[in-house]
């Protein structure tokens, strides 16, 4: 049976699970089975001005510099919001951006993301999925831009939230949630259209040093191969020191459960559901509230994935990444 290429717009705050994730979609685009419409960088794990700088960089090093990056409308940073880059590094990438290719796109020519956003979903109604590895901040000033506007997405695949799970930022909240609530509360009060990844099921996506050394024995010498070996050893070692993986040799990459839903959709199960946002709560700012009760819900809004087989989910991804790394 014949399928059109999902066309994709990637807000993303790399991050080195967010980079991880953005090499694997753009090893898709490679074998014809995504188009890359544009990537709008966002204030989150570091600085919009940094995750603008490494989204441009993994496009050069991958050979993709005609796609567009924007620059991230400022968030999180603006406020009492902590980044991320005791994990990620101080510029996002694993302190690795300096051995990456300087890209010709520059954060002071660029155009906000918000207004990239806005024009691409005008352009399109209905047939460009968003995916939101970052804090929401972008997708909710283009819907206070332009009221509506996220509902001309085909869909909009969020990695975010902790239902049953605990936080990784707060006790009881994500960072992508918790960086910008107000932002995240915006999006799921205008959207139906939603699909969430929370760390429920991203928590058990752990990319090992062997993976990446699966990845570089196709291409030892390639650019990216060593990055991603590169940026694997520095993960490792934050996320030990951080203790999020209980002692196993790896990182999480939790972005990566986005891609696993729109391409291998077998590693996934959802159940239907109205998510709600926390952001009075002193203790629970930026929580997910899933609603349980045994009652009608006319204001279910959102897919949210319940299961996942991490297994064959990296299996998969490792495939990917050694097409990408081949001349």
């Amino acid at each position: 049976m014949a399928t059109s290429t999902p066309k994709l717009i990637l807000d993303t705050d790399p991050g080195g699970d967010d980079s991880l994730a953005f090499l694997w979609l753009l090893s898709l685009v490679k074998q014809g089975l995504a188009e890359l419409v544009a990537v709008t960088a966002v204030d989150g794990n570091v600085h919009a001005r940094l995750t603008f700088a490494a989204a441009a960089k993994l496009l050069a090093l991958c050979g993709y510099e005609s796609v567009e990056v924007a620059r991230g409308v400022i968030g999180g940073s603006e406020g009492d919001a902590e980044d991320a880059g005791d994990i990620h590094g101080a510029d996002g990438m694993g302190n690795l951006s300096h051995t990456l290719p300087e890209p010709a796109q520059s954060y002071e020519a660029a155009r906000y993301s918000d207004e990239v956003l806005i024009e691409k979903l005008k352009q399109a109604p209905g047939e460009i999925t968003i995916i939101a590895i970052g804090p929401l901040t972008n997708l909710a000033a283009a819907e206070k831009k332009s009221p509506g506007v996220l509902r001309l997405a085909k869909e909009i695949v969020i990695m975010g939230g902790a239902f049953a799970a605990p936080g990784n930022i707060t006790p009881e909240a994500e960072f992508n949630i918790a960086y910008d609530p107000e932002a995240a509360q915006l999006v799921f009060a205008t959207c139906d259209n939603l699909i969430v990844l929370p760390l429920d099921v991203t928590r058990h996506v752990v990319f090992t040093p062997a993976m990446a050394e699966q990845v570089m024995e196709v291409a030892p010498t390639s650019p990216i191969s060593k990055f991603v070996m590169g940026l694997c050893k520095f993960m490792v070692g934050t996320a030990l020191a951080f203790r999020e993986t209980e002692g196993q040799q790896g990182f999480l990459v939790h972005d990566a459960s986005t891609l696993a839903y729109l391409f291998y959709p077998e590693t996934l199960r959802f159940r239907r559901g109205q998510v709600e946002i926390e952001i009075l709560g002193q203790w629970t700012r930026g929580k997910t509230l899933l609603d349980n009760r045994h009652k009608v819900k006319p204001g279910a809004n959102a897919w949210v994935a319940t299961e996942i087989d991490s297994v064959n989910l990296l299996a998969l991804m490792i495939e990917d990444l050694k097409v990408l790394v081949k001349d």
